[in-house]
């Protein structure tokens, strides 16, 4: 009898907390928390998608076409969860050449992309006018692209071994042709879980910073949290809270992505990163994050059908086409679709298909049966 009393406060503690979320109000540490520790996932999830269709009425939605691209692997940062990597002076590590970026480029532009996602590890060969004079390049070339490229562990990496403030490193690389600042190196948003899987990375607070500095010279970006390390709850919620506390001051997350760590191939082992984790994860962030408009559904690491049914759990976003994707491949979990699959998986999820650009502005919406003229193989 004391068992099921207690079930049913904390059910309904659940309820007003759901209601309270929906009507718009603000939740705290211990309404997230309370919600992490239900398992009330589809009641979550019904919550996030009615905040969900209050910012986004229409049943669209969104992806873009993007590629990404790794122009180098050679990282000093040595990242436990990291099975791309290879340390300087590898025999396995390399730097394309720059006639390789551009080919891989027009190869975008070819089939319809506009989103450029370039990111390497934290090379300390590589200084500011490295990447200036790539970016100049590539603007000068493709001048309608748009590059949402780097994270902020590179960026502190340029700004130290080119003797350069972050701020003085995100003004030159915006000159150059850098437009976003994706929000790889999120991770957990709190230094005990930081330390354990990446002890050479900087803090929570470097990251908040770094992305705050990019806001404000004008390089809008994304907010990422990877769950499945073994962080505590807390960790998750507060992670949460600081990306809403930035959110509040700069207004420049143009969107929220989670995934779950994916540990084959690294010297690390997952926790709890069940599709039900990813689920109930999604929607909480949906609920918390109340000052950012879009969330993207993670495909790439849980699979087409569970994106498809992220688009009822607060998703409105399917995020990147994905032509190509190294650093989660070489964790073995990369999900490989084309533009037409991911208009179908849409459609399956009963919603209208949109292409995208990465300010989340709509270039063209897909009629029903209405395919892509030119598709693609997705390649490593």
């Amino acid at each position: 009898m004391g068992i099921n009393f207690r079930r049913g406060v904390f059910l309904l503690q659940i309820d007003k907390i759901l209601e309270r979320a929906v009507a718009g109000e603000r939740l705290g540490l211990e309404d997230g928390l309370a919600l992490f520790e239900s398992d009330q996932i589809e009641k979550i999830g019904a919550a996030a998608n009615q905040v969900m269709l209050k910012k986004h009425p229409e049943p669209i939605t969104t992806f873009v076409i993007g590629r990404n691209i790794n122009y180098s692997n050679i990282c000093d940062t040595y990242c436990r969860f990291c099975a791309f990597y290879r340390p300087p002076g590898s025999a396995e590590g390399y730097v394309l050449p720059d006639e390789v970026i551009f080919q891989k480029i027009q190869e975008t532009v070819d089939v319809g992309g506009t989103e450029i996602l370039m990111q390497g590890g934290t090379n300390p060969n590589l200084k500011i006018d490295y990447y200036v004079n790539l970016l100049r390049g590539i603007k000068q070339r493709f001048p309608q692209i748009t590059m949402h490229s780097l994270s902020t562990a590179e960026v502190e990496k340029i700004a130290e071994v080119s003797n350069l403030s972050v701020e003085e490193v995100l003004i030159q690389l915006k000159e150059a042709g850098l437009d976003s600042l994706p929000g790889a190196g999120g991770e957990i948003l709190d230094d005990r879980t930081r330390r354990k899987i990446s002890r050479l990375k900087g803090s929570w607070k470097d990251w908040i910073n770094t992305q705050k500095t990019a806001h404000r010279v004008g390089l809008p970006g994304t907010a990422t949290m990877v769950i499945g390390f073994g962080e505590l709850m807390e960790e998750r919620v507060l992670s949460l809270m600081r990306i809403r506390e930035a959110q509040d001051e700069t207004n420049g997350f143009k969107a929220f992505i989670t995934w779950t760590f994916q540990p084959d191939n690294t010297n690390m082992k997952a926790v709890n990163n069940t599709p039900e984790e990813y689920l109930k994860t999604l929607a909480i962030s949906r609920l918390m994050l109340d000052n950012i408009d879009n969330f993207q559904s993670s495909w790439v690491t849980m699979g087409p059908e569970i994106g498809k049914i992220s688009l009822s759990y607060g998703a409105n976003d399917f995020g990147s086409t994905m032509m190509e994707e190294n650093v989660v491949s070489a964790a073995k979990c990369a999900h490989k679709v084309n533009t037409n699959l991911i208009l179908q998986y849409i459609r399956e999820a009963g919603k209208i298909p949109a292409q995208r650009n990465t300010k989340y502005e709509i270039l063209r919406v897909f009629k029903e049966g209405e395919m892509a003229e030119v598709d693609f193989v997705m390649q490593n």
